[in-house]
């Protein structure tokens, strides 16, 4: 079956970003001039998909206006006569219907939220994105996900290298190696000591999964955190089906976490020839002073 729906676990509170996310999402904080939950839903159409399913929770209503008309703006920026942002932001709203809400009353972890778009997801097989992992990439990572799904008619999950001393911020795979930047995915454990870890081989924010998962997702088994983990979920799939592991091409930047979400800001305006040569010798000045 075609990769036709993606979820968005977008529920989370954003505390490592207080203040700054006490009144508005995590999801909306910008990367340059578009907010990172953007970036994410860009790569899923990008990628072929036709339906984005949001799991929200309280204190989501700046998302879900951020993917809607607003027509005074619109008629505002139109007397105006700014038409270039005019269709930026009209390039934002999605077709009617390609946006779906649903609900995560209680915290209970990833697993848990992804749960929760079990209806909406119905059976068939279907993507997951994280928007606080930002990929920059010249063919969408979701995309590469898909052509690997497609060979492999399994699961597949994005892995990267860590450093080692890292391993405990991290879903980690025990794994062999089956092709180019492809693994047969043999274990995995959450969040281990380094001294522990299988690997240095690390699960990142895009997934595509089979059904199936949502079996386990159901058990609400608590783990790592004390919630319900999507990775432990994934280690009882891997009894009934394989799981492919794929090392995606692009750079990711951990945009949950503040040097990560700067890094990302520098990257990306760079990018720009409209900021580059007001940013390349600022950033040369500061570099020099410190």
């Amino acid at each position: 079956m075609r990769i036709r729906k993606a979820v968005f676990p977008v529920a989370g509170l954003g505390t490592r970003f207080l203040p700054a996310t006490k009144a508005i999402p995590k999801e909306m904080l910008p990367v340059v001039d578009k907010p990172l939950i953007q970036y994410a839903v860009e790569e899923a159409l990008d990628s072929g998909i036709e339906q984005i399913i949001f799991v929200t929770g309280k204190r989501k209503a700046a998302l879900e206006d951020h993917f809607d008309y607003d027509i005074e703006l619109e008629e505002t920026l139109q007397a105006k006569n700014k038409k270039e942002i005019l269709d930026a932001i009209k390039m934002v709203v999605p077709e009617t219907g390609t946006i779906i809400y649903t609900r995560q009353n209680v915290p209970l972890g990833l697993g848990h939220a992804i749960w929760c778009a079990r209806d909406v997801v119905g059976d068939e097989p279907f993507a997951v994105i994280l928007a606080d992992d930002l990929i920059k990439s010249d063919i969408p990572a979701l995309c590469q996900m898909k052509d690997i799904y497609e060979e492999h008619q399994a699961s597949v999950i994005a892995v990267m290298e860590v450093a080692q001393e890292d391993t405990n911020k991290y879903g980690i795979i025990d794994s062999e190696k089956i092709g180019d930047r492809v693994y047969r995915i043999n274990g995995l454990v959450e969040k281990p000591k380094p001294t522990e870890a299988p690997s240095n081989m690390a699960i990142i924010g895009r997934y595509i999964l089979t059904p199936e998962i949502f079996k386990f997702l159901g058990k609400k088994k608590f783990g790592a955190g004390g919630e319900i983990q999507l990775t432990d979920a994934m280690g009882m799939l891997l009894q009934e089906q394989k799981i492919i592991g794929y090392n995606f091409k692009g750079k990711r930047f951990d945009c949950g976490d503040k040097a990560g979400f700067q890094m990302a800001n520098i990257a990306f305006a760079m990018d720009r020839p409209d900021l580059r040569a007001q940013l390349k010798p600022f950033l040369k000045e500061i570099l020099k002073s410190k």
